[in-house]
């Protein structure tokens, strides 16, 4: 089973998302790095109404007070799988652990309150637990903090009273035979809470669930994500799909950021454009919002339909692993391998950013021409960026439209850059590959003898 602790490890643009979530309690936080990898319908539209449900109450201000009730409660959640597991298993407990039930029982109804205040109480199925309030606080304190009440035997209140009047060698026989009865009682107690130990535990999974999902919910009105749309049949979409740590970062150095519209489509997809018309983000940005999906989260888009795949696999970047002997061409290749042996069983979307690019042009062509053929065949939806021309591959292509120098009125330089790119994406019939590198160098106002000396070099 594939969860977000398994991907964040590889995916840093996930890794983002993880680390802005607002989580209230360590459970949750457990909880969202143990989140499956959602493949069926039924499951992503369930974890999509319900945060897109909860950002719907964190919007209106009439449920601003339950919302913070709510979220002081889970603020107090403590993960206490340990102590539920030892009265499972007919362990006796300490005082310390016994209040942690108390406590989490004393959580639990004030959370099912403000989730019936908010009126989704139905969304989540937060067990009762009244009697386990109740059996650790049988004066009715109606607090959560833990004591051996007198109320509990007979022989206590006595005890203690005499306790108050002893001397010191009275006092230690008064003691003894208090912790006798303490000890009793707890046998007791645990007993009878061990019929309640499966009830506790589902009461700290969807705790733990509640704060994960509210935390979704946040992240998706903080952010502008939106509840895709779940296809089966249809090619899947994104519109207005942005990259949310890129996109942070931009707007922080005061760089705009421009959405994009992309159509996927199973087989191949080559994408290709100049350098720095923002291919491997694109990517990236289709990763990541895939995985996002398939966790349960909204997405960074205006407008998605998407559909449901088995895995997310990118091949981008340099996997050099020096440890392993590896050269930068061997990982790649390897990992390639590898997702070819998976795409004959599993349906997968895979990204794969200029393979063979570190290796000879001739020989480099010719594998993309093969990766490119053999999983067009294949029952998974992969893209492809490449500068290879002419590759003579049956496939759909798009290309970035690219450097355009009338979007900005302002000279050329490596800092603005960015004003001058559009990151649109064109159906592209063409076999060829945009050449932009001599123009934009020229631009830049790089050496020119470098420029004189390519263009010598290019015209012969």
């Amino acid at each position: 089973m594939i969860t977000i602790q398994d991907k964040i490890k590889e995916v840093p643009g996930l890794a983002y998302v993880v680390e802005n979530m607002e989580l209230m309690s360590s459970a949750g936080r457990r909880r969202m790095l143990e989140q499956p990898f959602l493949s069926s319908p039924q499951d992503l539209e369930h974890e999509q109404t319900t945060v897109a449900t909860l950002r719907e109450r964190l919007a209106e201000t009439s449920y601003t007070q339950p919302l913070i009730v709510l979220r002081h409660q889970l603020m107090q959640l403590h993960d206490l799988r340990t102590t539920l597991n030892s009265l499972r298993s007919h362990f006796i407990l300490d005082e310390v652990e016994l209040f942690e039930i108390k406590n989490l029982a004393f959580l639990c109804g004030h959370s099912r309150k403000a989730l019936a205040d908010m009126h989704i109480d139905n969304l989540f199925n937060l067990p009762d637990l009244t009697e386990v309030f109740h059996l650790l606080d049988p004066d009715n304190t109606g607090i959560p903090n833990f004591y051996i009440y007198d109320s509990y035997d007979a022989r206590l209140a006595p005890l203690r009273q005499q306790m108050k009047q002893a001397d010191d060698k009275l006092m230690a026989e008064l003691l003894a035979d208090q912790n006798d009865i303490q000890q009793e009682v707890i046998a007791r107690l645990c007993d009878q809470l061990h019929d309640f130990a499966d009830r506790l535990s589902d009461a700290l999974e969807q705790m733990a669930y509640i704060d994960f999902a509210l935390a979704r919910a946040t992240l998706s009105q903080q952010w502008g994500l939106h509840k895709p749309d779940i296809t089966i049949e249809e090619h899947p979409s994104l519109l207005g799909l942005f990259n949310p740590r890129l996109k942070q970062h931009n707007e922080n150095v005061g760089l705009r950021y421009q959405p994009i519209d992309i159509e996927l489509a199973q087989g191949v997809t080559l994408v290709t454009g100049a350098n720095m018309a923002g291919k491997t983000v694109l990517l990236k940005s289709v990763g990541v919002a895939q995985l996002m999906y398939q966790f349960g989260f909204p997405v960074p888009a205006t407008e998605a339909c998407l559909k449901p795949v088995d895995d997310v696999v990118f091949c981008i970047g340099d996997e050099q692993n020096e440890m392993n002997g590896l050269s930068s061409y061997a990982a790649e290749i390897t990992r390639i391998s590898d997702v070819m042996k998976r795409s004959e069983n599993e349906h997968l979307l895979v990204l794969i950013d200029e393979p063979a690019r570190t290796t000879n042009p001739i020989e480099g062509k010719a594998l993309v021409q093969a990766i490119a053929t053999i999983m067009h065949q294949r029952d998974s939806i992969t893209m492809i960026t490449t500068h290879y021309s002419q590759l003579g591959v049956d496939c759909r292509r798009l290309r970035v439209k690219g450097f355009v120098e009338e979007l900005a009125d302002m000279p050329l330089t490596a800092q603005t850059i960015n004003r001058f790119i559009d990151y649109s994406l064109v159906a592209d019939t063409s076999d060829e590959v945009p050449q932009e590198a001599l123009r934009i160098a020229e631009l830049l106002d790089c050496h020119p003898e470098l420029i004189s000396r390519a263009k010598h070099f290019l015209s012969h």
